[in-house]
């Protein structure tokens, strides 16, 4: 399997890069640990060079399961990172309280 640019990965997946290039910066995180559903870990390597190069944070690939936004990696506080950047998981979405009036 032939590896991919990030501008063929971008083509595929709206990584928000540029989003989550801010956001390191903005909070200065030195260490970053990306997490991947299991969809996306091949080109994990590539999308964590891309971000260690716009912002000289240490990125780290938790290769471990990933079953949605609530699933924090075990002892995650032993490794000492600063950021977790979880891809491929959908916003939440809240519906406005409807009343139903029974008549």
């Amino acid at each position: 399997m032939q590896k991919k640019s990030i501008q063929e990965i971008e083509e595929i997946y709206d990584l928000e890069l540029n989003r989550i290039i801010k956001e390191i910066e903005k909070s200065k995180s030195k260490r970053v640990l990306l997490q991947f559903p299991d969809g996306i870990k091949s080109y994990a390597t590539v999308i964590a060079s891309e971000i260690s190069e716009k912002t000289s944070a240490e990125c780290l690939i938790w290769l471990g399961s990933c079953f949605g936004a609530c699933d924090i990696p075990v002892n995650v506080s032993q490794i000492g990172v600063d950021l977790i950047i979880q891809f491929g998981h959908s916003a939440w979405s809240f519906r406005k309280e409807k009343r139903v009036e029974v008549v």
